[in-house]
């Protein structure tokens, strides 16, 4: 069943609290999916250098002394931030390819879940709620957020079978549905050189947005070519650095309702997920149309928001 939530703020006077809304939205959607959760926050662009979010099972063994591992066979200066299970590793731009290298080569069980300038995710098996303090998410700033609360339907529950899924540079998914083409397209894009870490099919749909993004697509594009070329049922909801969209595929049987304010879009799996937000009395209020995509940004060169059909 699974559940899902985001937030794109408008009003910078919100952003020291993207992490409180964002996990009261994710606690009210624990029943449509108990078995892990994730949350992806944007925020914290630093120039020149790059986040890589990582997990380990034994985190006290697997980070110790890792960023000065890292900065002595990279060269350049790292930092580590730890959180629980998982640590934000501060790395000079353009080595996250190298930083992966890196740490399959030092065999200490360290799983990435996220790379990018301004992109940190954090999911384990659990209850939102649980996750949620774990990593102390309620007290993160950023510009905009999605989450998820999963029911296993097409892998194991496993921390890295928990959404979202990060595929390309501060690029992540959220899903709700089951894709019936994961396996061969798993295949086509593995070919052609995009690293999928598991069997979910929600990977698979992550992936194949960075796909096309990486041959030139714009988001809008990219989600509009999945109408085409995804085949089950879906509402996806995926974040870049920019900004966040929303596509359903043509049945458009999942449930799914935005609003907007001057202040903010919101998306939830159902409207209990936003009665807590701010100023959600007057939003504008509706039921995304099937096979239609909807996007925001906060590229200044971009639309503010936008609809694409």
């Amino acid at each position: 069943m699974c559940g899902i939530v985001g937030l794109f703020l408008k009003d910078k006077s919100l952003e020291p609290r993207l992490g409180e809304l964002l996990t009261s939205m994710l606690i009210t959607m624990t029943d449509r999916g108990p078995d892990s959760a994730g949350i992806a926050i944007y925020g914290g662009e630093t120039q020149g250098r790059t986040k890589m979010t990582v997990q380990s099972d034994t985190p006290d063994v697997a980070f110790d002394g890792l960023d000065k591992a890292l900065e002595k066979a990279l060269g350049g200066s790292v930092s580590m931030r730890v959180k629980s299970t998982h640590a934000v590793l501060d790395i000079p731009a353009g080595t996250a390819a190298n930083v992966r290298m890196l740490l399959t080569e030092m065999d200490r069980g360290i799983r990435m879940m996220s790379r990018g300038d301004s992109l940190e995710i954090y999911k384990e098996v659990g209850l939102p709620k649980d996750v949620a303090a774990q990593f102390d998410v309620s007290n993160m700033a950023g510009t905009h957020g999605i989450g998820h609360t999963r029911m296993a339907t097409e892998s194991a529950v496993t921390t890295m079978g928990a959404h979202p899924f990060n595929t390309g540079d501060d690029q992540c998914l959220v899903h709700n549905g089951s894709l019936s083409n994961h396996n061969s397209l798993r295949r086509k894009l593995r070919r052609d050189g995009i690293h999928i870490e598991t069997e979910n099919d929600t990977e698979v749909g992550a992936a194949y947005l960075t796909w096309q993004m990486q041959n030139g697509a714009t988001l809008g594009d990219a989600l509009k070519n999945s109408l085409d070329d995804l085949d089950g049922f879906f509402t996806f909801v995926v974040g870049t650095k920019d900004g966040f969209g929303v596509v359903r595929d043509p049945i458009a049987c999942k449930p799914a309702v935005m609003a907007e304010t001057d202040q903010y879009v919101a998306f939830g799996s159902e409207y209990r997920a936003l009665v807590d937000l701010p100023g959600i009395e007057t939003a504008r209020v509706w039921e995304p149309e099937p096979a239609t995509v909807y996007f925001w940004s906060h590229n200044p060169t971009s639309p503010t928001s936008a609809k694409a059909a």
